[in-house]
């Protein structure tokens, strides 16, 4: 967030929310609409990927990512939470904000 002000996710989180909502995402969209750079959002991904928070693949000379749903939160206070259970409230089936 550009003004300043904090938010309950991290950087990390946003890019989990951006790539569920869009899968197909470049990494330059995706630093546009969290508000980092797009180095940033690299080093995020690869961070995400290796711990097994998202998949990757490649679809012809694109990555396409799909969220591990089945992954729980880290922290032991959310802990009993999974990224499916959390994308849900806010991501909708068509991708869409919920609220």
């Amino acid at each position: 967030m550009s003004d300043g002000r904090w938010t309950f996710l991290s950087n990390h989180g946003h890019v989990l929310v951006s790539l569920a909502r869009d899968p197909d995402a470049r990494m330059r969209d995706v630093a546009e609409s969290v508000g980092i750079t797009e180095r940033a959002v690299q080093q995020i991904v690869r961070d995400l990927v290796e711990q097994g928070y998202l998949r990757k693949a490649k679809v012809g000379r694109r990555n396409r990512y799909e969220v591990a749903r089945e992954a729980h939160f880290r922290h032991a206070q959310e802990a009993s939470v999974t990224l499916g259970e959390f994308l849900d409230l806010v991501v909708n089936r068509t991708g869409a904000h919920t609220f």
